[in-house]
């Protein structure tokens, strides 16, 4: 087999089961024996595209305020997801976490995948976020993060809309996949995974779609 395997991973770098579920595929990939025909393929998709970049909200009031919960209940989703991240080995900080506007960060994704960087700038918009409390979409933060993985050219990005149209254009390759939530993990092209369903559950999923493409 010459062709890749690829996997193709839309999600946004303030959702929580995204970085979840993007932590799960890592460790599932450690495990794949055929790790090395692996290429990762990371689409943007934003959670809600009118979110302002200078929110002046927290994120549990605003969570509280979407799903019409006290905020004390939403507080306590939020200390669930945290210790679901530290089995995982991270740590996060939801209370200190700026909900903003993804859209120049999605950007800076997709120049950071034109010079084979994507996987360590997603990861450290993540880790940005949610374990940081750094606002991702300021310009001169974004072009510090870009830095922090060797990814050039990003202060450029800011006086132009380059990237704009591959970010649309992976927004409506998620809505032509039926794309609601996220994150969704399409495997070989056959296989989609909605949601942190698990590192088992993805690594069978992997071995699944290499019997498939084998047989």
């Amino acid at each position: 087999m010459n062709d890749a395997f690829s996997i193709d991973i839309w999600s946004d770098v303030i959702c929580p089961f995204c970085y979840l579920g993007s932590r799960q595929l890592a460790f599932a990939l450690e495990t794949f024996e055929h790790r090395d025909d692996v290429v990762v393929n990371h689409h943007a998709f934003e959670l809600d595209p009118h979110t302002p970049k200078d929110l002046a909200t927290s994120l549990a009031q605003l969570v509280a305020d979407k799903y019409a919960m006290p905020v004390e209940q939403a507080e306590v989703l939020h200390h669930r997801l945290e210790a679901q991240a530290l089995e995982l080995g991270m740590t996060w900080s939801l209370a200190t976490a700026k909900p903003t506007n993804t859209f120049d960060a999605h950007r800076l994704i997709a120049l950071a995948s034109t010079q084979g960087l994507s996987d360590e700038m997603s990861e450290r918009l993540f880790a940005a976020y949610f374990s940081e409390g750094l606002l991702i979409s300021d310009h001169e933060r974004l072009s510090e993060l870009a830095n922090d993985v060797g990814v050039t050219d990003a202060s450029s990005l800011w006086a132009t809309d380059a990237y704009s149209l591959d970010v649309r254009a992976d927004e409506s390759a998620a809505q032509e996949l039926g794309v609601t939530g996220v994150p969704a993990i399409l495997i070989d092209n056959k296989f989609l995974v909605l949601g942190a369903q698990g590192t088992e559950k993805i690594a069978d999923v992997l071995r699944r779609a290499w019997e498939r493409r084998a047989a």
